[in-house]
């Protein structure tokens, strides 16, 4: 078999698995302005269901977290029964699927709360990298959030619970908890971001508190073996990365481990960017200190992700943009087909049908060049 480690089946806690491919979470903008899940989206993830388990693109848990134009969200009736439908199109074709659990943190706008309130933080500091957001009143500077008084931050815990109540409403086999890339966990866990000085500030400990009372508060809802967390501990995007990350990001692994989550995914790659500031976290570091699933992602090919797998380095690897043109990626890897050339970036997180679910799969390319 070509690519034997990531073509083979895996026992995901209780989940069987039909292969070690993971369709990365992928935020791509097409939910309704209520942010409900719809029948577009389902025709997307259905298109890629022979992934081994599919991660949905990041969903907001309340309005407070939303920071993204058109991203789905999971705070209400009607968006949980827009995803109960997707989830059971996925089940019926074998396929299976966590949920994203997303709070934006300092990367939201004003303009996206219908109150126009700013974005909180741990503290207080905007992200300043040169870099617009695009919010609903177009691309404009970022802004100056608000830090959470002490208090609020039981409700932000809070609303991941109430989401993966959601999430079991419907249906979803677990969660993955959106811990990287900037967003509002992976500021509290990085000391660039985080200046406070109670107990979630200062020390590693204190940082990684709110992190792990989010795990604590959804493994009420769900067993944590159907619980997953997301770290990028070499990222740089939404002005992030920490001189001390080495020592921050073991310490969370460690407590991930104690915590007994069902899976770590790390994204490891340099390809989405990389802070500089200290020699990059492998998966080697990660390996000894967690001993349940681990994740792999960013910039893997078929051919590196079978070897990083054959070297027991990671046990699925997560593939984000081959997944946009390569809607049978999975096929394309078992039968040594070509891989459609990238999607443009202008079409990722665009409104519309086109560079979302009209690219064709390899068979259906073929039967159209030979008409």
């Amino acid at each position: 078999m070509k690519f034997p480690h990531l073509l083979a089946p895996y026992e995901l806690a209780d989940l069987q698995l039909q292969n070690r491919v993971v369709l990365a979470p992928l935020t791509r903008g097409r939910a309704s302005a209520a942010r409900v899940p719809n029948k577009l989206m389902e025709k997307y993830y259905l298109q890629r269901a022979e992934a081994g388990l599919l991660i949905t693109e990041a969903t907001s848990i309340s309005e407070q977290g939303i920071g993204w134009i058109d991203n789905p969200g999971i705070y209400n009736e009607q968006q949980t029964q827009g995803w109960k439908s997707i989830v059971d199109a996925l089940h019926a074709q074998n396929s299976r699927v966590y949920v994203q659990l997303w709070h934006c943190g300092r990367s939201s706008h004003s303009s996206f709360r219908k109150d126009e309130s700013l974005g909180v933080a741990p503290s207080a500091l905007k992200i300043d990298n040169g870099e617009p957001v695009h919010a609903p009143v177009g691309k404009v500077p970022f802004e100056v959030p608000r830090a959470l008084e002490i208090d609020e931050i039981p409700q932000v815990v809070e609303q991941y619970r109430a989401a993966a109540q959601r999430a079991k409403e419907a249906g979803f086999d677990g969660v993955e908890i959106h811990s990287a890339n900037g967003y509002l966990i992976d500021q509290f866990l990085q000391t660039k971001t985080n200046k406070r000085t109670d107990k979630y500030g200062g020390t590693v400990e204190n940082r990684s508190r709110f992190l792990k009372e989010i795990v604590e508060a959804v493994s009420t809802v769900l067993p944590t073996n159907r619980i997953g967390v997301r770290i990028s501990p070499n990222g740089a995007y939404n002005d992030m990365g920490s001189v001390d990350n080495p020592e921050t990001f073991r310490y969370v692994a460690e407590m991930l481990n104690k915590l007994d989550v069902g899976y770590l995914h790390v994204v490891d790659g340099l390809a989405f960017g990389f802070h500089g500031l200290t020699e990059p976290m492998t998966l080697a570091d990660f390996r000894p200190l967690f001993k349940n699933t681990l994740m792999a992602n960013c910039g893997y090919t078929a051919e590196s992700a079978d070897e990083t797998i054959g070297k027991n380095l990671a046990d699925l690897v997560a593939f984000g943009r081959p997944f946009i043109s390569n809607p049978d990626l999975v096929s394309r890897f078992a039968n040594g087909w070509k891989l459609a050339d990238p999607a443009p970036v202008e079409l990722w997180s665009a409104p519309t049908e086109k560079g979302y679910t009209d690219f064709p799969t390899y068979e259906e390319s073929v039967a159209t060049a030979t008409k």
